[in-house]
């Protein structure tokens, strides 16, 4: 199965052109037609992405979502999803695509999972809807669009503002869907809740603000197979069969995104992120950056003029 790291990555797999920026895209579907794979077998990727499908036939799967609805529809694909599709070249809509640097760098979409928790793995349900809602949405993307193909020295400001203004209005729109449509009835299985209580454990075992002292367990499977009350083996399994990856992997990827945030968005010493990410030694932490980077923290944080 193909498993696309980077966004200029995965527009090459499934047949489409480079992306103008490694951290952000947005297209129209129309605009694909005529190059991209009809017929794309399974794969994941590592990014986020949010679509309108206002037409076009053929069926696409997202994660365990096999049938998307027949109208009007949002729809997301959250990283390490398995997505396949076969589809015929006459789809219509926009769709955006953002990697955890976009959000780090962005305090404006700081804590995005827990704002907008249909952005979960468990929780990505397609969303049908209405008309009013598409002239919405629509017009959205296409500020979205203006901006990304323009000059402008602050378009991505702007472009992050309108991420933001989207996010809001599908919030909203979730209020309004039918208890039929809830997602903790109709795809909640006891392993997907168990993926999202492991995300959330992660996220808050590390918060900046958490009145804790120090303790290098919190980079442990086992930590987390305690709290959630199953055996380490067991949670390691929920997690690769659903995501591709282990639970240490993705324990590592969430530690690697907050201090990807702390270097960008403070203006805290190495020495106090990484002690602030329960690592024993800055010098610990700065390899484990570099590993999964390639770069220092140090610059790293130079690229960011922080």
């Amino acid at each position: 199965m193909d498993h696309f790291r980077t966004i200029e990555a995965y527009c090459k797999g499934i047949g489409i052109s480079k992306p103008k920026h490694s951290e952000f895209d947005i297209r129209r579907f129309k605009d694909n037609m005529k190059t991209i794979n009809l017929k794309q077998p399974p794969f994941r990727h590592e990014f986020y992405g949010i679509a309108i499908k206002v037409a076009g036939g053929g069926k696409a799967v997202s994660g365990h979502h096999t049938d998307f609805p027949k109208g009007y529809t949002i729809f997301f694909n959250s990283p390490f999803q398995i997505l396949y599709w076969d589809i015929l070249p006459d789809w219509e809509g926009y769709y955006i695509l953002f990697n955890q640097d976009f959000i780090s760098n962005s305090p404006a979409l700081h804590n995005i999972l827990d704002r907008f928790p249909f952005l979960k793995i468990e929780k990505d349900i397609p969303l049908e809807i209405e008309q009013n809602q598409v002239d919405e949405v629509m017009g959205i993307y296409d500020n979205i669009y203006e901006e990304y193909h323009s000059n402008h020295d602050d378009k991505f400001q702007i472009i992050e503002s309108n991420v933001l203004l989207l996010l809001n209005y599908i919030k909203r729109y979730f209020k309004k869907v039918d208890e039929s449509l809830n997602v903790s009835e109709e795809v909640r299985k006891t392993d997907l809740k168990i993926l999202g209580r492991f995300q959330s454990l992660i996220e808050t075992s590390f918060y900046m603000d958490k009145e804790s002292s120090f303790n290098s367990k919190l980079h442990s499977t086992s930590y987390y197979a305690d709290r959630l009350n199953i055996h380490p083996n067991h949670l390691n399994r929920i997690i690769k069969q659903i995501t591709g990856q282990t639970a240490k992997q993705l324990i590592q990827i969430q530690v690697l995104n907050l201090a990807k945030s702390r270097l960008i968005n403070t203006n805290l010493s190495i020495k106090e992120i990484a002690y602030s990410l329960h690592y024993e030694s800055p010098n610990n932490f700065s390899a484990f950056f570099k590993r999964l980077t390639k770069k220092t923290p140090n610059n790293y944080r130079k690229e960011y003029n922080i």
